[in-house]
């Protein structure tokens, strides 16, 4: 029993049980030697025989690691000897044998197009908290290189001099980072943690000689690293192996940001981007509600200004080195999804779209949005209301073979940490093969349909929990019916 004082009163509790369950018992001993210890030969039959492994190399490899890890732990017989029960059952329990093994490294055809991979992606990737009120800065950025993510997301603006470029949230509270640091955190830690192709998917809010400035920050900083694409419209992008080592831009054709509506009447009509055509979303509570309303109150009249300055500016033409340097082309949409995912078979594109808007489309079309992802790219971000950089069920998207499901990198909870374990997959390098019948054209997935129940898995629990999904079977009594 332990005591702890709560409050003004002691409260005992009895500690949780870490003895090895009936179940495990049984297995260690069906391998064990007489002398109750578990070698290095017998682990090795338990690897072939019980944990599935074929190959006679891995299998001796396998074992001298799990050796080396149990010497080192102190989980083995005294004065010699293999693992103790208590020792097999640490080791079936801990990182060293996770479900995921790191030694397998990348295993997926990486020679597919961008568009049979689905991405890891972060979402205003320069914040360091919430939407409306944080800092930004270079240090997330880098961190979430650092975990694996291969698509960041900057946000550009004008300064209030009109002569350079910040990185910031939009028409909220959040303070400036600036362009270079980003830019430069990077090219730092683009490539430490996968060699795979990072993109850089830019939000610009810029006059054209911002714009031209951008792109020469741009090359002088990336320089060789950087991927121009040859021609204006691709076919078929590219594949990661392909991309390797490459940093790739991807945003709007200024032309065509110059042909969205004004902020002016975005701002009358409510418009929150993408997900306007489907209605705004209902903030969690009435104090995030009061305080967006107040920001946009505020900040409205300066931002309508700046951009009925910038509009007349551009009218002196569009930049075409910012244009060159856009290697994968974000589609316009025309808030028609008949029309937004119409297949164009001369190219291929990036189509960008809210929650909000993603999750109804799924449900009128849900066929189409698949379709259209065995070619394209599509990117889901969270809704404007998820204020406190919360996060929206990743499964959501993948499910329809949307590849770029962009997380809040800065938030936390169970959907974050959904994302951060769908890409410890593929040795965590960022980006993980759809399954193929997400890219079967001849017989389209529907994922709302009931489908046949093919294999059932029972699983009776005995004692001890084993977090480790790969020793389901080691911890519990499975029956498997077809």
């Amino acid at each position: 029993m332990t005591t702890y004082m709560v409050c003004c009163f002691r409260r005992r509790f009895r500690p949780a049980s870490n003895e090895p369950s009936e179940a495990i018992r049984d297995v260690f001993q069906a391998y064990a030697g007489g002398d109750g210890a578990l070698g290095e030969e017998a682990l090795s039959r338990f690897l072939r025989e019980v944990q599935g492994e074929t190959s006679d190399a891995d299998l001796e490899e396998s074992a001298r690691e799990i050796m080396a890890f149990a010497a080192e732990q102190k989980l083995l017989k005294k004065g010699g000897g293999g693992l103790t029960v208590e020792g097999f059952h640490q080791w079936l329990c801990s990182e060293a044998n996770a479900a995921l093994h790191p030694r397998r490294g990348v295993h997926d055809d990486m020679g597919l197009p961008l568009s049979h991979y689905f991405i890891y992606t972060g979402h205003n990737s320069y914040l360091t908290g919430n939407q409306l009120s944080s800092g930004c800065s270079e240090v997330p950025i880098a961190k979430a290189l650092l975990d694996g993510v291969r698509v960041i997301e900057l946000d550009l603006w004008p300064n209030a001099a009109k002569d350079d470029v910040e990185v910031l949230h939009g028409r909220t509270w959040t303070s400036p980072v600036e362009l270079g640091r980003c830019l430069e955190a990077i090219k730092e830690h683009a490539f430490v943690s996968s060699p795979y192709p990072v993109i850089l998917t830019l939000e610009d809010h810029l006059t054209p000689h911002l714009q031209a400035k951008v792109a020469k920050m741009i090359k002088e900083t990336f320089g060789d690293t950087l991927h121009l694409s040859e021609s204006e419209t691709m076919t078929e992008f590219p594949s990661p192996d392909d991309l390797k080592g490459k940093i790739i831009v991807s945003t709007k054709p200024p032309k065509e940001y110059l042909q969205t509506k004004s902020s002016k009447e975005e701002s009358q009509n409510g418009d929150t981007g993408e997900e306007s055509v489907w209605g705004e979303e209902i903030p969690d509570n009435k104090a995030l509600m009061d305080a967006t309303r107040q920001v946009s109150e505020q900040d409205t009249k300066r931002y309508v200004k700046e951009e009925e300055d910038m509009e007349k500016v551009s009218q002196l033409g569009v930049n075409m080195e910012y244009k060159h340097l856009i290697a994968i082309s974000l589609t316009r949409r025309k808030h028609d999804m008949d029309e937004d995912l119409k297949l164009d078979p001369e190219k291929v594109s990036r189509m960008s779209l809210g929650e909000t808007a993603y999750e109804k489309a799924t449900i009128t079309h849900g066929a189409e949005i698949i379709k259209f992802t065995q070619k394209n790219l599509l990117r889901i971000f969270p809704r404007t209301t998820r204020i406190t950089s919360s996060n929206y069920n990743p499964l959501m998207g993948w499910r329809y073979g949307a590849q770029m499901v962009a997380a809040n990198m800065q938030g936390h909870g169970r959907k974050l940490w959904l994302t951060q374990g769908m890409f410890r997959a593929n040795g965590g390098c960022g980006y993980v093969k759809k399954p193929n019948f997400l890219m079967n054209c001849d017989k389209m997935f529907d994922p709302r349909s009931n489908l046949p129940v093919k294999t059932k898995l029972k699983v009776k629990q005995k004692h001890s929990i084993c977090t480790n999904l790969k020793l389901l079977h080691k911890c519990s009594v499975v029956v498997l019916s077809v």
